[in-house]
C-alpha cells in the first residue's frame, strides 16, 4: 500500500512540477536542515511566492506533500483520497501557484536523496554540514563515504547554469567540489568563504546580562553588515544566516534587506533555543534530536557560555549509528570533560557509554548522575539546579528528552507553543 501511495505521490508531484515550474531550492545535511529551510524563507517570502516543507515533511512522502501543497493525513483513507484530487486539479487547471519550492530533503537510507532530487532536481543545492568525525545516519550504509556521497547529490544534480552552496568550514564537502557542475557560492567562518561571518558574539541583556542571541559581522563581496539573530546560540544557526543570505544574494536582494529580515527569525522548538528556567536558570533546549555533530556543536555553546551559576549537560541516547554507536558515544564523553562542564546528566542506555567515557577521560564520578530515561530524571534536575545555572539538555527524538525542559521550564504552561511536539507520557 506504501509503494502504490508513493508512486501515485511522485506521479502527481513530478506533473505539478512539470506543468509550473518552480525553482527548486533543496537543502540536506547533518545538522541544521530544517534552520536553513526556515532561514531562507524568512528572507525571499515577503518578495517571492514561496513555499517551503511544514514540520518534517522531508522524505519521500513528505516532500510530494509539500509540492502538492498539503499536510499528509496519516492513516487517513478519506485524507489521502483528498490529496490525490487535489493533485489532479493543479495538474488538469491552471491554478496559482508558488514560484519557489524549498524543499527539505531527509536521508535515511541509501538512495533517498537521488529518489528525492530525481523527483524535485534542484535550481539550488545546499549541504547545511556533513562534520569531520561522527555523522549521523550512518546505520543504514555500508560506511561514511557512502553516506557523503548520497548527500552530494543535491550539489551534484544542479544544473551548470544555476548555484550550489557549499560550506567552506567542512572538509568533507569543500574537498568533493570538483564533482560539482553548477557554479558554487561558499559560506563559512573563514574569509577565504564567498560570505563569511565573523566577530560572532553573544548578545545579552544590559541589566542581567542574559544571553537574548548572537551578534556577528557577516561580509560578501567587500561588503560587511552587521547581524543580529535573536534566540540564537548555536553554530548552525549562524550557518543558517549565511545561507539564506547567499541564495537572497542569488535573487539580487541587498544585504541590508537580507540582516533587516532574519531579526525575523525565531529558533525552532528544540533546535539550540535558549528558554527561561525555573530559579532564574537558562535551559538551552536541543532535544528535537541529536547526533554526534549536533551534540557536539551543542556542548561548544555550553562551554563558552558565561554564567554566574553551574553548567549541566543533559544527554539522552543518539540514534541510528549503528556500528558507530559505541565510539560517537564514548567521544561524546570526551568532549564534556574538554568543553568543561561542571555535571553530567545521562539518560538511556547508550548514553552511559558517555558517563563512563566522561570518568575515564578523568570526570570526577561525583558530578555524573545517570537515568535510564528522561522521566526518571526530571524531578532530580528540577531538584539539583540553582540560580544563575545554564542547562542543555539533547537527545535523539526517541528519548523524549523534551520532558526535562517542560519540568524546569519557567513557563511550563507555553511548553505546547516551545517545545518540541510532546509525546504521551
Amino acid at each position: 500500500m506504501k509503494i502504490l501511495l508513493q508512486n501515485i505521490l511522485r506521479y502527481l508531484a513530478q506533473s505539478i512540477l512539470k506543468k509550473y515550474k518552480p525553482e527548486i531550492i533543496a537543502v540536506t545535511g547533518s545538522v541544521g536542515k530544517t534552520s536553513a529551510k526556515e532561514a531562507i524563507y524568512t528572507v525571499l517570502h515577503k518578495n517571492f511566492q514561496v513555499r517551503r516543507n511544514l514540520k518534517s515533511y522531508n522524505t519521500e512522502i513528505g516532500v510530494p506533500c509539500t509540492i502538492i501543497g498539503s499536510a499528509a493525513p496519516g492513516k487517513s483513507l478519506i485524507g489521502w483520497m483528498m490529496i490525490v484530487a487535489k493533485g489532479l486539479r493543479l495538474i488538469m487547471w491552471h491554478t496559482g501557484y508558488p514560484k519557489i519550492l524549498i524543499l527539505e530533503m531527509a536521508l535515511d537510507h541509501p538512495r533517498d536523496i537521488e529518489y528525492l532530487t530525481n523527483l524535485a532536481p534542484p535550481s539550488i543545492g545546499v549541504i547545511t554540514m556533513i562534520g569531520s568525525d561522527q555523522p549521523v545516519h550512518v546505520e543504514f550504509f555500508r560506511n561514511v563515504e557512502e553516506l557523503i556521497a548520497e548527500k552530494m547529490k543535491v550539489l551534484t544534480k544542479v544544473k551548470p547554469d544555476s548555484f550550489a552552496l557549499l560550506n567552506r568550514d567542512d572538509p568533507r564537502i569543500w574537498e568533493r567540489r570538483q564533482q560539482v557542475r553548477a557554479r558554487i557560492m561558499s559560506f563559512g567562518f573563514s574569509e577565504e568563504a564567498d560570505i563569511y561571518a565573523w566577530d560572532i558574539r553573544i548578545a545579552t541583556t544590559l541589566a542581567t546580562h542574559d544571553a537574548v542571541g548572537l551578534n556577528c559581522k557577516i561580509s560578501h563581496q567587500g561588503a560587511t553588515v552587521p547581524v543580529f539573530l535573536p534566540g540564537a546560540l548555536g553554530e548552525h544557526q549562524i550557518y543558517a544566516a549565511l545561507i539564506a543570505i547567499a541564495v537572497g544574494r542569488i535573487h539580487d536582494m541587498n544585504l541590508v534587506t537580507l540582516t533587516e529580515r532574519l531579526r525575523d527569525l525565531k529558533p525552532l522548538p528544540g533546535r539550540m533555543r535558549l528558554l527561561s528556567g525555573i530559579k532564574l536558570t537558562h535551559i538551552i533546549d536541543d532535544t528535537y534530536n541529536s547526533s554526534p555533530v549536533a551534540c557536539q556543536a551543542a556542548l561548544r555553546v555550553l562551554g563558552t557560555v558565561a554564567t554566574t551559576g553551574k553548567k549541566f549537560a543533559i544527554l539522552g541516547d543518539m540514534s541510528e549509528l549503528g556500528k558507530e554507536t559505541e565510539s560517537a558515544h564514548e567521544m561524546i564523553g570526551r568532549y564534556v570533560l574538554a568543553q568543561k562542564i561542571d555535571f553530567l546528566i545521562t539518560c538511556g542506555e547508550k548514553a552511559r557509554i558517555i558517563a563512563n567515557s566522561a570518568q575515564a577521560a578523568g570526570m570526577s564520578r561525583d558530578r555524573i548522575f545517570e537515568f535510564p530515561d528522561a522521566e526518571q530524571a526530571k524531578k532530580f534536575v528540577q531538584e539539583r539546579i540553582e540560580q544563575g545555572d545554564v542547562i542543555l539538555v539533547k537527545g535523539s527524538r526517541i528519548m523524549c528528552m523534551e520532558r526535562i525542559v517542560k519540568e524546569i521550564m519557567a513557563e511550563p504552561l507555553r511548553a505546547k507553543e516551545l517545545l518540541v511536539e510532546q509525546d504521551k507520557e
